[in-house]
């Protein structure tokens, strides 16, 4: 069984790698320290015109919790059809109530938009955060969607293969359960090993050092070290669609 990677890519540079790395899909998505917020029209648009990969939008206006006001999920419904009109392939979306249980409402308004345009559906991690696993399970794949991203309810995808795989047999090919959070090239083999999911999530992200000559460090911008940034590095890329096709080829 063929395994992919999805890359979360911040910037150009990361959609690059991803492609160059042979990365089936990217995630395009803004400020990854706070797990991710919608990206600007103008960056969707230039990732979507990077050759061979595919390319989700998330729609996500703000960081914090899931639970969104009408005006929110008026912007969202605002970035699907942004997504659609710059050409992504799908969009990564998801919605809860204040008791832990997927926002219907919300999410099939966001799907059917969604789906006017053509575009794949992925539900977000806000499902690692719902109270019930299994009932919200069956809520995303009665809505139509596409798979749904998660670490099976724990820190890392790692620490949750043994509900991931749950999932995956709940699901019985009924919705793609793929794998995120804390994916590597040390262990994506043994996270799809024990969890059973054939598609898996990962930034693949290194320290890229800044390319001013001078700085004033003293003045920080929303960080202790605002010159240096993460983006993906290829060579983790290329070496994690490795560990993945080694162990495809073992369950062949």
């Amino acid at each position: 069984m063929d395994r992919l990677l999805e890359i979360c890519a911040g910037d150009i540079p990361a959609v690059i790698a991803a492609a160059e790395g042979g990365a089936a899909r990217v995630e395009l998505c803004s400020a990854l320290a706070v797990g991710g917020v919608t990206p600007s029209e103008g960056f969707v648009s230039r990732a979507v015109a990077v050759p061979g990969i595919r390319k989700n939008v998330l729609v996500r206006p703000r960081e914090g919790d899931f639970v969104y006001s009408p005006e929110e999920v008026e912007m969202m419904l605002s970035d699907v059809n942004m997504a659609a009109r710059c050409g992504a392939d799908g969009v990564v979306v998801g919605a809860l109530l204040p008791d832990g249980s997927i926002d219907t409402d919300t999410c099939l308004r966001l799907a059917d938009a969604a789906r006017s345009h053509g575009l794949s559906l992925t539900f977000h991690r806000a499902f690692d955060r719902v109270a019930d696993a299994f009932g919200s399970l069956e809520c995303i794949i009665a809505m139509g969607f596409d798979r749904v991203l998660t670490s099976g309810l724990a820190p890392t995808a790692l620490e949750g293969a043994a509900m991931l795989r749950r999932l995956n047999d709940v699901a019985a090919g009924r919705i793609i359960i793929l794998a995120g959070c804390g994916v590597n090239s040390r262990n994506a083999a043994e996270i799809a090993r024990l969890s059973g999911c054939r598609e898996l999530h990962a930034s693949a992200r290194s320290a890229q050092p800044s390319a001013m000559t001078f700085s004033r460090c003293e003045v920080a911008m929303g960080s202790s070290d605002s010159d240096t940034r993460l983006t993906t590095d290829v060579a983790e890329v290329r070496d994690i669609v490795a560990a993945l096709a080694a162990r495809s080829h073992k369950c062949k």
